[in-house]
Order: structure tokens, then C-alpha cells, then sequence
């Protein structure tokens, strides 16, 4: 039987991404309709927001951990985060979860090198693009990385915050993520990490200026890949 997957959810949008890709790939594995089991837990977003605001790492962790137990007790295997920020709490978590974790930075990672790319563009909210997060796991697999500017980070951090998360989508929005990822073009980059889960709502590869590496459904994939025993890649593994 495949292993029961465990969803730590932040943001709805993202979240119900990570989920609908698990479910409606799960056929290509393990035949028509099936899918592995799936249980998620979200808190109200604004409790997270509050951690965020204040810098309160540990709150955020505090968090994680409680949707964890959750988890625990509906009887999932293992753990994902479709959020990238809150995956800067993981260092308060790990220690202390009661099941595995897939990172989503180590999926992304391995996806990028195993696609030959060398320097991405990381793009997400402020505190995702001022924090360690990718910066230290991309590092680990050989990879650069560029930052947005400040001001671009105030803007597209605007757009998730205000429209995104709330499931607003507008031409204004593509087109600030596309001058964006645009200067990071310019910058050297060959590749974009499109580190925030509601990202993918809006730019793939059809309207990026660079590839795409979409953290929302390559982790979903990885969890996959997990859930059926199948081989896993390298970044697949837990913290």
C-alpha cells in the first residue's frame, strides 16, 4: 500500500495546488483514480502571518509542529510543507517532528542540477528572498543563486500577499513577475525557483523569461514518488 502523505499547510491556494497535483498524478503510478491517501491540516493563515510579521521563527515552528500531531493521529507516514517560507522554521522543527519531512528547497535543488542549470533567480515573498533558505540548500548542490532587488521584492511580495493567497490573479501581477524574472535574466540566470506555492498560478514556462522550476508541484511529485516506494532522487529525503 502506498505511504499516507501528510500535508503542513500555510496558504489555501498553494496548498490545494500541492494537493490536486498529488491526487490527479497519482494515476500515472498506481493506475486510473487511485492516489495515496492524503490527510492536511491548515491553521487560519493570519496565525502564521502574526509569527512572520514579528520574526517569531519558533512561533511558526510551534505551528508546524501542532498541524504535525495532527497528522500524526489521521495515521500519515511522512510530512510536506507546500509553503517555502514557513520552511524557514524547519530548524525548530525537525528536531522535535514525529514524522519525516520532504524539504521542498532539497527537491528543487536536485530538480535544477539534474536539468543543468547553475545560477537560479529566486523569487517569493520578503521573507522567503531575505532569509537562508534556498540560499544554503542550493549551495550544498553546487548551485548560485540571485536575489531580486529590493524593490522587487516589495513588489512581488505585494502581489503574493495581497492577491495572490486571497486567489486574485491579474495581468498586472504576470506582468511584475515577468520584468523580474526578466532582470534576473540579465543578470546571468538560466533558471527561476518559483519559491512561493501560489507562483505557479501565474508564470510557467509559457510566459517566463527563463525556465521554471515550480517548487508547489515538484514537491508534490517528490511526495509521489515517496508514497509508492518508487525511486526516490537525490533531495527527496526527509530533514
Amino acid at each position: 500500500m502506498p505511504l499516507h502523505i501528510g500535508i503542513v499547510a500555510c496558504s489555501a491556494e498553494g496548498a490545494a495546488l500541492c494537493y490536486r497535483t498529488i491526487c490527479g498524478e497519482g494515476a500515472a503510478l498506481l493506475g486510473p483514480h487511485a492516489h495515496p491517501e492524503v490527510s492536511m491540516h491548515t491553521p487560519s493563515l493570519a496565525g502564521y502571518v502574526a509569527c512572520l510579521e514579528r520574526g517569531d521563527w519558533q512561533g511558526v515552528g510551534e505551528m508546524m509542529l501542532a498541524s504535525a500531531a495532527r497528522l500524526v493521529a489521521a495515521g500519515a507516514d511522512f510530512l510536506i510543507c507546500p509553503d517555502n517560507t514557513i520552511h524557514q522554521a524547519m530548524p525548530h522543527v525537525a528536531p522535535r517532528s514525529p514524522l519525516p519531512w520532504l524539504h521542498i528547497a532539497d527537491t528543487v535543488a536536485a530538480d535544477a542540477r539534474a536539468r543543468g542549470f547553475r545560477r537560479l533567480g529566486i523569487t517569493g515573498t520578503r521573507w522567503l528572498v531575505d532569509g537562508d533558505v534556498y540560499p544554503e540548500r542550493l549551495a550544498a548542490y553546487g548551485l548560485e543563486h540571485v536575489r531580486p532587488s529590493a524593490a522587487d521584492r516589495d513588489a512581488i511580495g505585494r502581489i503574493i500577499m495581497d492577491e495572490l493567497v486571497r486567489g486574485i490573479i491579474t495581468p498586472a501581477a504576470v506582468a511584475c513577475f515577468q520584468r523580474v524574472i526578466g532582470r534576473m535574466k540579465d543578470a546571468g540566470c538560466d533558471a527561476v525557483v518559483l519559491g512561493c506555492t501560489e507562483i505557479p498560478l501565474i508564470i510557467d514556462d509559457a510566459n517566463s523569461p527563463l525556465p521554471t522550476l515550480d517548487s508547489t508541484r515538484l514537491l508534490a511529485r517528490a511526495a509521489l514518488r515517496r508514497a509508492v516506494g518508487g525511486e526516490a532522487r537525490p533531495g527527496d529525503g526527509g530533514s
